[in-house]
Parts: C-alpha cells; structure tokens; sequence
C-alpha cells in the first residue's frame, strides 16, 4: 500500500481528497503547512507528496528544494489553480514529476500518481543493479537509492505491524495533529514496562482504547485485559467484583465467584472512573496493589495475583485528595506515569479526520454509501466545541449518516451542532452538596432528556446514569 502526503492548507478540500484516495486503497497523510510536511517526512516514510503550490508558510519550490538539499527523492505532484500553470511548470523544472490542476479531475490524478510512483518503483529497481553515480540524488531526477528501498521496505511492513509485531487495532483512529502524536508516542514508551499507568482526561476522547492499546502494546498481551467500571459498582459489591466470593459470604452469594483481579491475572485490569469508589474500597484496593495477594469475599485462603494496573477518571483526583474523598497513597500507586488525554477541540487538524473515519463505520453498519461531508457541514464540523469529545462526534456522526439523503451529509443532517454550550462544562462532579442540584436543573432544562442533559453537564451519558443511581434520582 502505498503512502501519500497531501500538503494542501484548506482543510476541508485536503480531507474530501484524503478521503477519496483513501477508499482508493492509499494510506494517506495530510499537512496544512510546509513545516508539517517536512516533519512527517523525517519521521514517516512516504512514496508520493501532493502538495499545493501556494502554501501559509512556504510554497512547493521551497519544499522541492528542501528534498533535493536533503536527497530525498520523492516524487511530488503539484496542485495548483489555472493561473498558476506556469509556476507549476517551473516548479517541474526544479525536481516535480507532474503538475494537476485545480479543480482536481480524480481519474487524472489517479493517471499521475500511477505513472509517478511506477516511474520511482522502475528506477529503483535499476538502481539495486546498478552502481550508484554521484548524482543519483539531484533534484531533477526522479530515482531512489538501494537504501532507501530497504527503508520503505521495512516501513511497508510496519504500516500492519508495529515494532512490537502487534497489528494495530482497526477500531479507532489515533489521529494525526501534534497532540495525538504525542500521546500515542508516550503509550508506546510506557507499554513495554510494568508501570501503573493514569489516564486523566475528560469524557469521550478515548480513555479506555489507550488502556486497550497499553496493553496491546506490552509484554502481556497474550494474557487477559479485564476492564471494571468502578462508577456502576455499588460500593457494597465492589470488594465481590474486584476480588470475588465463596458461596455464602453474604446473602445473595449463592455460588463462588471469580473477582477481577483473579480473572487479570498474569494481564491488565483496567479501572474506569477511579475517582468514582468509595473510601472504604479504596483501602481495599490498595492493600491488593501492595502486597499483590486478594482475599474473597468470605474466604480464609488468600490468592497471589499479577495483574498491571491502568486506571482512568475525568475528574481531578489532586482535587479529590485535598478534599479527603481520594486517598493520597492510593493516587501515588496507581500514578506511577500520567497519560493526558487532549479533547476533541485542542486537535483542530484530527475533527474532519474523525467524522469521515466514524462515516465509514456508519456506511458498513447501516449499509449506506455516502462519500462525505459537503463543505458548509465540514465547516460546521471544525467549528463546532464538541464538548462529549469524540463520543459525542461518533453519535452525530451516525445519526447524519442515517438521515442523509444524498451522497454527502450537509448541515442539515447536523442539527445537533446547533445545541447551546454546555452550562456546567467543566463542573467536577464530586462535590455531593451541590452536583445533585446541577444534575436536576440540567434535567429540568432539557424535558428530562439524558442525553441533552448530560451535555449541559459536560459529562456523558454512563456518568451522568451512575449519578443518577447514586443519588437515587428517579429516570
């Protein structure tokens, strides 16, 4: 499969191409900047680079040269406007294989970049059987040396496998913007080791498919991954579900059961809205963290258990401590390295790349074929806060994709953008005096509707249904 580069500043016409090559079978990646594009070069193999002539920063003929200063020969189509043909035959003068102009004929452009990457596939082959000149690198040229060979090689390879050999889940996008990168680099450095790890973030960005992804990506991957949501267990049970019972322990305990921790064992227990467990299960959790040994509920016998701990919680556990309803010790063991989720609306370059990858998960699940989002949508997309983050995108994703109509969703499949912002975003729900009133009037405000209502919240829907049995509010 080969890798693409779109180096092109108007976003909305980058992601519509991006999608389109994509479901012609390229794996694509996109810069709105000169900067951007030379940084995924360095670190990202690329067959083919699309770019715009004019550009925010920089234009095409600064980026030719750069690749030619830095021998770099990839080849590079030019995309630009009628009147400036002429600067994209120069541009061609200078090192790029073909110029297409805009607005972009596909069948055209499919032509171009056949012949452009079969032209730097023939001459690499000539050049494993053949010495290499001085000048095999000159800008003008469109050749590619033996070691770059081996190198796209081996990136050909990774693109299915990471260093690991652990396939990439096919589930979720990671996204492309600095933020995202950043993440996904401190996961693959904190996954190979035993440390507990602390995913702190808001509601719907994606907390548990990193813990999914740490345990993927670490020595335990063959072993059990049991996630527990600590903000649906009542605290009454929860010593049962994290370390299970014998029968007869308590009433109700009709048979032995097998807690979490057992189940994990060898794996990754993963714990969901931590912040959400009572004191007393608290203690309880760190005496098993400690000395790594659980006692059923019930039983006399204690259990030796291996389990690497990920937790995660939306809420501000420092906060929580300083109040006395988290215990400090408890966020030490469990904090050993913090991973922090960035919200939906700090990733600007990620949005349009979410909604078209949540579009095609609705496409296949509802059997529909829309191609896209049409501009006025895409802008509205970009524009929007998302305070549910990437949860809230995926269900107004897939409610457009059921309501459109035509080949592209437009605005008015989107109405959900139009929903005022949240009037407690940012409320931490811990603070029991006066949550329950924020919870009642958001529900008084929007007719009882969860969903509205948890989006005053600013939280989403699971939270806002385990406030709701916690203080006895009647749904």
């Amino acid at each position: 499969m080969s890798r693409i580069l779109i180096v092109e500043d108007d976003i909305t016409y980058g992601m519509m191409l991006k999608t389109w090559l994509g479901k012609k079978g390229f794996q694509v990646t996109s810069a709105s900047s000169i900067a951007r594009a030379q940084k995924l070069i360095e670190t990202e193999h690329i067959d083919l680079i699309l770019s715009d002539l004019r550009l925010p920063d920089k234009d095409g003929i600064d980026l030719l040269k750069w690749l030619g200063e830095r021998g770099l020969p990839i080849p590079l189509i030019i995309m630009t406007g009628y009147a400036d043909i002429q600067s994209a035959v120069q541009t061609m003068k200078l090192g790029a294989c073909d110029y297409i102009a805009k607005p972009v004929n596909p069948d055209e452009l499919l032509k171009k970049m056949d012949e452009a990457l079969n032209t730097s596939s023939d001459v690499s082959k000539q050049m494993m059987h053949s010495p290499q000149t001085d000048d095999a690198f000159a800008p003008n040229k469109s050749s590619v040396s033996s070691k770059q060979m081996m190198h796209s090689g081996k990136e050909k390879n990774s693109a299915e496998k990471d260093t690991t050999g652990v396939s990439a889940p096919s589930d979720f996008l990671e996204g492309e913007s600095d933020a995202a990168r950043q993440l996904y680099n401190y996961v693959k450095l904190v996954s190979p080791t035993n440390m507990s790890v602390l995913i702190n973030g808001a509601s719907g960005t994606g907390k548990e498919y990193v813990a999914h992804r740490i345990h993927q990506l670490s020595k335990r991957s063959g072993q059990p991954f049991v996630a527990i949501d600590c903000g649906s267990i009542p605290k009454e049970l929860a010593a049962s579900e994290f370390f299970g019972h014998v029968k007869g322990a308590f009433t109700g305990a009709l048979t032995d059961k097998t807690g979490a921790f057992v189940a994990a064992n060898g794996g990754t227990i993963f714990l969901d809205e931590i912040g959400n467990l009572s004191y007393e299960v608290q203690i309880q959790l760190l005496r098993a963290l400690q000395e790594r040994k659980i006692r059923p509920v019930g039983s006399t016998k204690e259990i030796q258990v291996d389990v690497r701990l990920v937790s995660a919680t939306n809420e501000n556990l420092e906060q929580a401590i300083e109040k006395g309803t988290f215990r400090e010790d408890l966020y030490h063991r469990i904090n050993e390295f913090t991973l922090r989720m960035p919200q939906l609306k700090d990733r600007r370059e990620d949005i349009l790349l979410f909604a078209n990858f949540f579009l095609d998960q609705a496409n296949r699940e509802m059997d529909k074929h829309l191609t896209g989002f049409d501009e006025k949508a895409s802008r509205a997309l970009l524009e929007y806060h998302w305070p549910g983050n990437l949860r809230q995108m995926k269900n107004i994703v897939r409610r457009a994709t059921l309501l459109a109509q035509g080949r592209f969703i437009t605005p008015d499949e989107l109405s959900d953008l139009r929903e005022p912002a949240p009037a407690f975003a940012g409320m931490p729900l811990r603070n029991e005096e006066t949550e329950k009133q924020h919870i009642l009037e958001a529900l008084r405000q929007t007719g009882n509707n969860k969903s509205r209502a948890a989006l005053l919240l600013g939280i989403d829907r699971k939270t806002l249904y385990n406030k709701l049995k916690l203080y006895g509010i009647e749904s």
